[in-house]
């Protein structure tokens, strides 16, 4: 085989390679955009007016909009921290309306590690625990000495016995809860290092069931609040 030959067919190899190379991130674009489009539009079946308002961070989409008369928020996070065994999705769901405390009350189940979608950590001041909480959940706020209605929001934990509810986040300007929606493929990840999460699709219900509990959990709060006052 001639020089010029071999040339011409390293560059033939080069160039296939590239154009592959070209057309997987194409079809990977793809994937995500479909993949997004479908997620706006089972989140846009419970809040109608949604809008994804994201802020380019890696890993994070966020929708606002209002649901039964009330601004709401829901975002996915994929958290990839090298703490944990697996990489994580996460949908944090929140209504972002006046709750009448006096400060952050954050329960955290089983906080074994760090996480990207959470201030927990960075709290200083653990709280005692009311009967009525979870064995595995941790409390904690940002002002010592506040007094939180932890018998009101004892009575609202139903969601966290399932196994798949992370936080709760009570502030004065909203409440949250975050839910794993999927762990990585165990097998894909080992060999590959490809955080993948399958099926993992969002389900309008969830959304539907999670803004239900925290807005009747809001609702405790605030009514405690005005009979003791």
């Amino acid at each position: 085989m001639s020089e010029v030959t071999s040339t011409l067919l390293a560059g033939a190899i080069a160039l296939a390679v590239i154009l592959h190379l070209m057309w997987l991130a194409r079809r990977s674009r793809e994937r995500q955009a479909a993949s997004l489009a479908a997620e706006q539009s089972a989140i846009r079946t419970v809040i109608a007016d949604a809008a994804n308002v994201s802020d380019g961070a890696a890993g994070v989409i966020t929708w606002e909009g209002s649901w039964q008369g009330l601004r709401v928020q829901a975002r996915t996070i994929v958290d990839t921290l090298a703490t944990r065994k697996l990489p994580a999705r996460w949908l944090s769901v929140s209504i972002t309306e006046k709750v009448a405390v006096a400060a952050t009350f954050d329960m955290m189940m089983r906080p074994g590690s760090p996480t990207t979608f959470s201030n927990f950590d960075h709290l200083e001041h653990t709280l005692p625990k009311a009967p009525g909480f979870p064995p595995e959940a941790v409390l904690r706020t940002d002002r010592r000495g506040t007094r939180f209605p932890q018998g009101v929001i004892a009575g609202h934990l139903e969601l966290f016995g399932e196994g798949r509810a992370k936080e709760l986040l009570i502030t004065p300007k909203g409440v949250r809860i975050v839910w794993l929606l999927a762990e990585a493929e165990r097998a894909r990840y080992g060999v590959f290092r490809q955080a993948a999460f399958g099926g993992a699709a969002i389900d309008p219900a969830l959304i539907e069931r999670l803004l239900t509990s925290l807005s009747k959990l809001r609702d405790a709060i605030n009514r405690n609040e005005r009979q003791a006052a």
